[in-house]
């Protein structure tokens, strides 16, 4: 999907049963402009969807109303269907059962020959060489970073030497048949990231606080200063 098409259908999801919405609600929500609010309304509006509403006043649309169905090219279809099929590989057993939902749910709306295009696609992610710990450390790391927990585990770093951290897991970072974790380290007292092969007697903790200096944003600014 198009990252238009994309913010297309957010809009009218953002305002299906909803009281009216303003415009400068949805350009907060989608950080965009308001005025890129009024021309994607114009032109759902254009194109079929009921919404209700106009400048200036607020838009919403009945929650009985039906969006007209997602089209996809070819190019669109691999791609879905690539890393659908790599976290079924990659991704431990929730970001699977995920990525198969999102995919039937997709199917579920497309006419019957893009349906068959979707299924033919040559493109596979084997997962045979998977073992089935690696896909439970990452479940159990994604939970933690959901749930702002802890985790504590024994790590072996890429000159051998052996520790123990107790870390706060910010995310969890895909670089192709490998995963790592960002997180803060309380034995460093700094950011640091871990490879997840090398993670061993993972235990998911107390929930960590929302601490100035140590979240997800400050991690990411912090691997940008290191890279320049």
């Amino acid at each position: 999907m198009t990252r238009r098409a994309d913010r297309l259908f957010q809009i009218a999801e953002l305002l299906r049963g909803r009281r009216l919405t303003t415009a400068q609600q949805l350009a907060d929500w989608l950080h965009i402009s308001p005025r890129t609010v009024y021309r994607d309304v114009r032109d759902l509006q254009l194109s079929g969807v009921p919404i209700e509403g106009e400048a200036g006043i607020g838009y919403r649309l009945n929650r009985s109303a039906s969006l007209p169905p997602l089209t996809f090219t070819v190019d669109e279809l691999a791609a879905l269907a690539a890393g659908a099929r790599m976290l079924e590989t990659w991704g431990g057993a929730s970001f699977a059962k995920g990525a198969r939902g999102a995919l039937a749910k997709i199917a579920s709306t497309m006419p019957a020959d893009k349906r068959a295009t979707l299924d033919r696609l040559p493109i596979f992610a084997p997962s045979f060489h998977i073992k089935g710990e690696f896909a439970e450390k990452v479940d159990a790391l994604h939970l933690a970073i959901d749930g702002k927990r802890v985790v504590s585990f024994a790590y072996r770093d890429r000159k051998g030497a052996h520790t123990e951290r107790r870390v706060w897991p910010l995310g969890l970072f895909y670089w192709g048949a490998r995963w790592t974790i960002g997180a803060w380290c309380e034995l460093r007292g700094d950011f640091r990231n871990f490879d997840v092969e090398e993670i061993r007697e993972l235990l998911v903790l107390e929930p960590f606080p929302d601490m100035e200096g140590r979240r997800l944003a400050d991690f990411l600014r912090h691997v940008e200063v290191k890279q320049r």
